[in-house]
């Protein structure tokens, strides 16, 4: 399989909330990718971000047949994010700084051609076939809530004050509901995840055609966030693509 990553502070923010990490090569495991923004005063969108995704991966990499022994990888994902849930919220519980981090996150586990995608807030996975792009998550957000229930145009929301409210995050409650996606690979496609660093700069049109336009992974990722920056890098930016 290859891959790209890219992790960018941006133009505006002082220091960076997002974190990430891809786990390839480990003996028994399959490749694994996790992408968290996180959110918090001072310094806690940070601690909660990279909290999360530490614990994933140790999670992972230290029980490499973890999701060989389950009948259900969804739920195996399910109960992974839900222990750094835990984490995170007892961590956020322990001085008064970091009360109310959190962050999104997604882990998306390649297995057998398939995909497989754990999700919590506004981060998200593209598909790239066939020259279109296709969203494979639905954020956890007040704005698309508002577009699902008819208040609200996808015009009409790239301008709203409150798009980037989240309604769901890691690390809020003691008990989180993950959503869970499946998807079969096919040849030739490729998988974009990111933060809204991104997706808030450049539109879906923009982002379909550079990963088009260029077909190394790595450079990929490298012209997204400079796209980002030069459309006013308003917040962090994370992007990994990976594909067959």
């Amino acid at each position: 399989m290859r891959y790209g990553v890219r992790c960018d502070k941006g133009k505006v923010r002082e220091i960076n909330e997002d974190s990430y990490n891809i786990l390839a090569g480990f003996p028994g495991a399959p490749t694994a990718f996790i992408i968290a923004d996180g959110m918090g005063g001072h310094n806690s969108g940070e601690i909660a971000s990279k909290s999360a995704v530490e614990l994933i991966s140790n999670n992972i990499s230290e029980n490499p047949d973890i999701f060989k022994k389950s009948e259900d990888v969804s739920n195996t994902l399910k109960d992974i994010i839900q222990l750094a849930n835990v984490h995170v919220y007892k961590k956020s519980l322990e001085n008064e700084t970091d009360s109310g981090m959190g962050t999104t996150l997604i882990v998306a586990v390649v297995i057998d051609r398939k995909l497989y995608i754990g999700h919590v807030g506004d981060s998200r996975v593209y598909l790239i076939r066939d020259g279109k792009i296709e969203k494979l998550t639905i954020d956890h957000s007040y704005i698309e809530e508002l577009i699902r229930n008819g208040s609200l145009t996808r015009e009409e929301a790239e301008n709203h004050p409150n798009k980037n409210l989240i309604t769901r995050a890691l690390g809020c409650v003691a008990v989180l509901e993950v959503d869970t996606y499946t998807y079969d690979i096919m040849e030739n496609d490729v998988f974009l995840m990111c933060t809204d660093g991104l997706t808030n700069m450049l539109n879906e049109e923009r982002i379909l055609e550079i990963i088009e336009r260029i077909e190394d992974p790595e450079l990929a990722c490298e012209k997204l966030v400079e796209g980002s920056n030069d459309m006013g890098g308003e917040d962090n930016i994370t992007v990994i693509i990976f594909k067959e």
